[in-house]
C-alpha cells in the first residue's frame, strides 16, 4: 500500500479541512503522495545522512502552518536578503566606481533610470524615439514595470538619491516576481513540490536576480507552464503572451509545444493557447505601438542590429580573432539556432517516447542562450525553472550553476578599468569563462536529452510512487496516445508494419 509522505502541504488532504487562505486551498487541494528528495535524489540522499536519515513514517509532522508552499515561500526570501545584501556594497557608493565590478553587484537597474529618462520624468515608449527622450530597449511591459517603480519612486532628493530607492523598489517588485516563479514551479508537477527549491535556492537566483528585470517575464512563463498542465489553456496562452510582451525568449516554447501537440494529436488545445497568447500580447503592444510607433519598435531595432555583444560565442570567436564578419553575423546566428531547433524537432517527433513539455522548454531557450548574439549574466533566470522542471537532481543542477556562477564572477573583473591593459581579468581569461557557461549549459542540455532518448533516467518518469509515468506537468499532453512520429515502423513477422505505442508511423 502506498504511503502519504509526511508533507504537511499534502497530507493535510486525508482529512479535508476549510481551507483558510489560497495557499492552504492548494495544499487541501492536493490528494497524490509527494516525491521527497531526501530520498529520491541520490545528493540529498547522502547529505540526510548527517542530520539523521530522511524523514520517517512515525516522523512528527501532522497538520502544521508549515506546508511546503509555505517554506519555498520562506526559502525565496531569504535567498532575496542574501541577494540584497550582495549588492550593499555598490549601493553604499550609488552603484558606482570600480565597487560594482570588485564586489560583482552591479545593477543596470539604477543607471536605466537616469539613462533613459525616467528619472527626469519621461513616460518608457510614449516620450522616446523620434527626437524624443532617450529609448527604452525592453519590451512594452518590462517598461511598464519600469515606470510603475518610478512611479513609487516619486520626485524627492537628486536625481542620483531617487536613482537608489528606484532599486528598492524594482527589488521589491522583483521579490514578488520570484515567489511567484518558485510557487508555479512547485505546482506545475503536482506530487513534486520540493524540485521549486533549486528555482529558490539557486546560485543564480542570488546572484543575479537584481541586475536587470527578468524576473517578470519568468513568472509569467511559469505561471503560463502551470496553467498549461492544469488544462487551461486560454490562461495558458494568455500569460505566455505576456511573457513575450516582457522579454522576447519565451515565444521560442511556442514551436517545441506545436509539435508535442502534433504528436499527441492536441493541435485543437494548442490553437486555443496560440490564439489567447497572440490576443494577449497585441492587448498591450498595439496600444503603444498607436501612441508611438518609433518608441515600441526600438528593442527590436536593438535587437537586430547590435554587433557580437559580452558572453556570446561570437564576442569569443572575435576575441580570438576568428570574427563573424558584421553584414552576416545576423544569419549565421539564425542558422545556427534553426540548426539547433531542427534538432529539437528531430527529437521529439522520433524519440521511442514523447518527451515532456519542460524538457523540450529548457532546450529551446538553451539552444537561444548559446546562440544568441549577447548573454547577460542574468539570462540564467530565464533556464532556472524550466531546469529544475526538465532535470530535478541536485548534482547537476549545481555543476551547471558552477559553470554560469564562473561566467557572472569573470565578466564583471573583465569589465573592472575595461579598456585599460590593467583589468581585473585579461580577455583571454574572460574567453574562458564564456566557453564555460556554454559547455555547462550544454552538457545539462545533454543530461535532458539522455533522459528523452532513455526515460529510465528521468527523474520525473520514475519517481518512485507510479511506474511509467507520461507528463505529469503536460496537461492534455499527459497520457494522450501519439498520433504521429517520425519513427521507422516496427516490421511484423508477415512483413506487414505496425506501429509503436499505438503511434501513426510516417516515416
Amino acid at each position: 500500500m502506498t504511503e502519504f509522505p509526511a508533507d504537511s502541504a499534502l497530507a493535510d488532504a486525508v482529512v479535508p479541512a476549510e481551507p483558510s487562505s489560497p495557499i492552504d486551498a492548494v495544499a487541501t487541494a492536493e490528494l497524490e503522495p509527494i516525491v521527497r528528495p531526501g530520498e529520491t535524489d541520490p545528493l540529498l540522499t547522502n547529505a540526510t545522512e548527517r542530520l539523521g536519515g530522511p524523514l520517517g513514517h512515525y516522523a512528527a509532522t501532522g497538520r502544521r502552518f508549515w506546508t511546503s508552499l509555505r517554506i519555498l515561500i520562506v526559502l525565496s526570501s531569504a535567498a532575496f536578503t542574501v541577494g540584497y545584501i550582495s549588492k550593499l556594497p555598490c549601493h553604499a557608493e550609488s552603484f558606482g566606481g570600480d565597487a560594482r565590478y570588485t564586489r560583482l553587484c552591479y545593477s543596470d537597474i539604477p543607471f536605466l533610470y537616469q539613462l533613459r529618462g525616467l528619472a527626469d520624468g519621461w513616460i518608457p515608449y510614449l516620450d522616446t524615439g523620434a527626437g524624443k527622450g532617450p529609448a527604452v530597449e525592453y519590451p512594452v511591459l518590462t517598461g511598464a514595470f519600469m515606470q510603475l517603480a518610478s512611479w513609487f519612486t516619486g520626485h524627492q532628493g537628486s536625481a542620483s538619491q531617487r536613482a537608489l530607492v528606484f532599486y528598492d523598489w524594482t527589488a521589491l517588485m522583483l521579490l514578488v516576481c520570484i515567489i511567484i516563479a518558485v510557487i508555479c514551479t512547485a505546482l506545475t508537477v503536482r506530487r513534486r513540490p520540493w524540485d521549486a527549491a533549486m528555482v529558490a535556492l539557486a546560485p543564480g537566483t542570488i546572484l543575479s536576480s537584481f541586475i536587470n528585470w527578468d524576473w517578470l517575464a519568468v513568472a509569467f512563463t511559469a505561471a503560463s507552464m502551470l496553467m498549461w498542465s492544469r488544462r487551461k489553456m486560454g490562461w495558458a496562452g494568455a500569460l505566455l503572451g505576456l511573457a513575450i510582451a516582457s522579454k522576447f525568449y519565451p515565444i521560442f516554447i511556442i514551436g517545441p509545444l506545436f509539435l508535442l501537440c502534433l504528436r499527441a494529436g492536441q493541435l485543437r488545445h494548442f490553437a486555443k493557447f496560440v490564439g489567447a497568447a497572440l490576443v494577449a500580447w497585441l492587448a498591450v503592444n498595439v496600444p503603444v505601438m498607436l501612441l508611438n510607433f518609433d518608441g515600441w519598435k526600438e528593442f527590436y531595432v536593438f535587437s537586430a542590429t547590435r554587433g557580437a555583444d559580452w558572453g556570446s560565442l561570437w564576442y569569443a570567436l572575435m576575441a580570438l580573432k576568428h570574427p563573424v564578419p558584421p553584414e552576416i553575423l545576423n544569419v549565421v546566428v539564425a542558422v545556427l539556432l534553426v540548426s539547433l531547433c531542427i534538432g529539437i524537432a528531430l527529437l521529439i517527433l522520433r524519440s521511442e517516447r514523447r518527451p515532456r513539455y519542460a524538457q523540450v522548454a529548457f532546450l529551446v531557450v538553451a539552444a537561444f542562450c548559446v546562440t544568441n548574439k549577447v548573454y547577460s549574466p542574468q539570462y540564467v533566470l530565464w533556464l532556472i525553472p524550466l531546469a529544475a522542471m526538465a532535470r530535478p537532481r541536485w548534482r547537476d543542477f549545481l555543476i551547471w550553476q558552477a559553470g554560469q556562477t564562473i561566467y557572472f564572477a569573470s565578466i564583471w573583473y573583465f569589465l573592472q578599468q575595461y579598456g585599460n591593459s590593467n583589468k581585473g581579468l585579461p580577455e583571454g581569461w574572460y574567453v574562458a569563462a564564456i566557453l564555460v557557461h556554454i559547455i555547462s549549459t550544454s552538457w545539462f542540455a545533454g543530461m535532458v536529452i539522455r533522459d528523452i532518448v532513455r526515460p529510465q533516467h528521468d527523474p520525473v518518469r520514475t519517481d518512485g510512487f507510479a511506474d511509467d509515468l507520461d507528463d505529469p506537468g503536460g496537461g492534455v499532453l499527459d497520457g494522450a496516445d501519439d498520433v504521429f512520429t517520425l519513427r521507422r515502423a516496427d516490421v511484423n513477422s508477415d512483413g506487414t508494419h505496425a506501429a509503436r505505442d499505438g503511434a501513426a508511423v510516417s516515416a
